[in-house]
């Protein structure tokens, strides 16, 4: 059974569908392609959005690490960060909807026999998220301004097919081979040159304003182009 269905068979199963309205693989255009987003939750108390994982073993990584491990059988395996992947689903489905942040919840679920190894924030979870979902007791939208906001994401999202899929997967091909847009925030890129240390004189990209870049991605993140240049991301703690 795959992660996303679990994910639905637990949410029919224990959250009362006259409270919550679950809204499954939805894809939607962004200014720089496509995103692809597990489940939403909407609700009177907040839009949830969902990431799920089908992962087993032990699980190591924190809020702000791009990258966290999987150990299984004795062999390492790294994957992306899931709560800064769910970071851009979150801030693509805000900037669609035209309402504030303080309005949705990331979730991050793992399905399978994973085991966390390190501390994890309250909201990545292996045991099942209804109870952090029931936990957001602040009414935030009325039952009008709900069904309005499910209304658009249904009437927006794009078609589930094969096409749909096969956009989105060139959309991240071509978004994380640019070399004029950064992948992650869609801020310009610059091209520089290392100064100092084993890497003087070779080019990297940057982003030409390093302050818009949301908190999310403090640290250095490296990624290899297609060209073969690498993209370093300075991102500053604002």
């Amino acid at each position: 059974m795959t992660s996303e269905l679990q994910s639905t068979l637990v949410k029919k199963v224990f959250l009362d569908a006259n409270v919550y309205e679950d809204i499954n693989n939805v894809a939607l255009t962004t200014c720089n392609g496509t995103t692809q987003i597990d489940h939403i939750i909407v609700s009177r108390f907040g839009i949830f959005v969902v990431e799920t994982k089908n992962m087993s073993g032990w699980i190591f990584g924190d809020e702000k690490s791009p990258q966290w491990t999987q150990m299984l059988a004795g062999k390492k395996y790294k994957f992306q960060n899931p709560l800064h992947q769910n970071y851009k689903h979150v801030k693509s489905l805000q900037e669609f909807l035209g309402i504030g942040e303080e309005n949705f919840f990331s979730v991050v679920m793992f399905w399978g026999e994973a085991e966390f190894k390190t501390r994890i924030p309250a909201n990545v979870m292996a045991q099942g998220y209804v109870p952090y979902i029931r936990s957001k007791l602040d009414v935030l939208f009325t039952s009008e301004e709900m069904d309005e906001v499910i209304r658009i994401i249904r009437a927006g999202m794009l078609p589930k097919s094969l096409g749909t899929s096969r956009e989105h997967v060139a959309g991240l091909k071509a978004r994380f081979s640019s070399t004029t847009t950064c992948p992650k925030c869609g801020g310009a890129l610059v091209l520089r040159t290392t100064k100092t240390g084993a890497n003087a004189g070779s080019p990297f990209l940057r982003l030409q304003r390093v302050s818009e870049v949301p908190v999310y991605w403090e640290g250095i993140a490296k990624l290899t182009l297609a060209n073969g240049v690498i993209l370093r991301s300075i991102i500053d703690y604002r």
